[in-house]
């Protein structure tokens, strides 16, 4: 498809029209299955973008964070809003700076800039926020299938990695350190009815009861979501579950990368076949349910993330002082109009 004659069509006129946008757009690149390689006849064209704020966004009152275009699914990012995701290594943000060449339609010399820089916002977050989202996917799946689908151990074991995933994150964003520790772990089960099942030892001192509550809260909600029996209309639901399959193994894909190679890598060509393969219904048994060839793919990639994230060279967190300096020119560039 000719992305770049598209986007010149009249329904994309508000690229050059509106006051935020124009000449303003950085970057613009492919989002969604197109960028990633695993596209079908039947995929949504996704654009995503990041723009330059006015100068009156800088110096003045006004404020802007993005701008959407839900007709064409287009999402354009203010400058500032794209720093602060891309600093969180958000998953859906982050893969804009990973993309080839040819999939971006704009790319103007500060976007050139921002992607000779992508390397500032690598670090280890990129464990905890793809791993977040890997287990939001994962909850999905498994929310959509019947809950004796796989072995009950097994099944423990993915709620084990989802549930620390999720602490990891609430820990991050709430310092808990100094008020003690909480570790969940897999032992043989009390309960009559389970093989295996989850524990949790705490030790906190002088911890606000309210914390505590939304602490176990974020455990129990990832729990109860994989407890839910839900029935679903398969012949509507078959796609968006292979889809999330996918996406599944895609995030931890990306991940990998950015862990091990230091590396954004979007557009999966050499997994394509695979990714089409989960998407296409490849990994599913008779009955829908996924296959344990599909689970051991994902057990995989699990402990890969693990050990990449245990020898990764990246830092803990962003140099901000590095990016700050690289914030500051570009907001200058953006004040003087040059760009």
């Amino acid at each position: 498809m000719d992305f770049k004659k598209l986007i010149n069509s009249h329904t994309y006129d508000f690229l050059r029209e509106h006051p935020r946008l124009g000449r303003r757009i950085i970057l613009l690149g492919l989002g969604g299955s197109y960028a990633y390689g695993t596209d079908n006849e039947n995929s949504d064209i996704d654009f995503r973008g990041i723009t330059l704020h006015l100068s009156s966004d800088l110096l003045g009152l006004t404020e802007f964070e993005q701008y959407e275009d839900d007709a064409t699914d287009t999402v354009i990012y203010a400058f500032r809003k794209m720093v602060k995701l891309l600093l969180d290594c958000n998953p859906n943000i982050i893969e804009l700076l990973g993309l080839d060449e040819d999939q971006y339609l704009i790319r103007t010399e500060l976007g050139g800039e921002l992607l000779d820089h992508r390397e500032l916002f690598l670090s280890k977050r990129a464990a905890k926020s793809f791993g977040g989202y890997a287990g939001a996917q994962l909850r999905r799946l498994q929310n959509a299938i019947a809950r004796d689908s796989m072995p009950q151990p097994e099944r423990e074991r993915h709620i084990y990695n989802s549930v620390k995933n999720a602490l990891e994150d609430f820990e991050r964003r709430n310092a808990f350190a100094e008020k003690g520790t909480v570790r969940i772990y897999i032992d043989d089960a009390e309960h009559p009815d389970l093989e295996k099942e989850l524990f949790i030892d705490a030790s906190y001192q002088h911890l606000p009861l309210r914390d505590y509550h939304n602490l176990l809260g974020v455990m129990n909600n990832v729990v109860r979501d994989y407890d839910k029996i839900g029935k679903r209309n398969k012949k509507k639901d078959d796609n968006h579950l292979n889809k999330h399959a996918m996406h599944l193994i895609r995030l931890f894909m990306m991940a990998i990368d950015i862990l091990e190679k230091g590396e954004i890598n979007t557009h999966r060509t050499q997994e394509a076949e695979l990714l089409r393969r989960i998407r296409t219904g490849g990994f599913q048994k008779e009955d829908k349910t996924f296959s344990a060839e599909f689970y051991e793919l994902l057990a995989d990639y699990e402990d890969r993330l693990d050990q990449a994230t245990k020898r990764s060279a990246l830092p803990d967190h962003p140099d901000m002082e590095k990016v700050g300096r690289f914030v500051e020119y570009v907001n200058r560039r953006t004040i003087d109009g040059d760009f």
